[in-house]
């Protein structure tokens, strides 16, 4: 993997990571921040499938915003945490943050039934296991249907109130 194909992809995962810049309350909150070692992935998905299933009517769109934000973050300091490690992230690092962002996502999706985020949040997952299953997981999630699926968890937390900038 070039260089510049690595730089670009740890960019894309980065903003698309951060796919959850909205607000940010959650009752998980302390179990989500307290864990910033290699296990916040883990974290990050019982963070992000346990908090919104308080409710049982489904999350609301703004809540589904709020965990993947909290999810993203996450993710995204696993991803600053390969790159800062001096040498080129492995395959298998991507791999792993992809499948770990995935599984976040899908969880929180399965919250939100049929709404907007949800939908969005479930297209991100699908697009983010197909990467995650490539030999080149960076390579792979450099394309249009990844980045499209970003910009629809934008788009869906905008409409619900929530400010995403990614």
């Amino acid at each position: 993997m070039n260089l510049a194909r690595v730089t670009s992809a740890i960019v894309m995962c980065a903003v698309l990571t951060t796919l959850a810049a909205c607000g940010g309350e959650d009752a998980a909150d302390p179990a989500g921040s307290s864990s910033t070692t290699s296990s916040a992935p883990s974290s990050a998905a019982t963070t992000a499938s346990s908090a919104p299933s308080a409710s049982t009517a489904g999350a609301s769109d703004k809540d589904l915003c709020e965990s993947a934000k909290k999810a993203g973050d996450e993710m995204k300091a696993e991803l600053v945490k390969a790159v800062s490690s001096g040498s080129e992230p492995t395959p298998a690092v991507f791999q792993k943050i992809l499948t770990d962002l995935e599984k976040a996502v899908t969880g929180l999706a399965a919250t939100g039934g049929d709404s907007p985020v949800a939908t969005a949040l479930k297209q991100f997952g699908v697009e983010a296991a197909k990467a995650a299953s490539e030999a080149d997981p960076a390579a792979a999630a450099d394309n249009p249907a990844f980045e499209k699926a970003g910009a629809d968890i934008t788009a869906a937390c905008r409409a619900a109130g929530v400010d995403v900038n990614f």
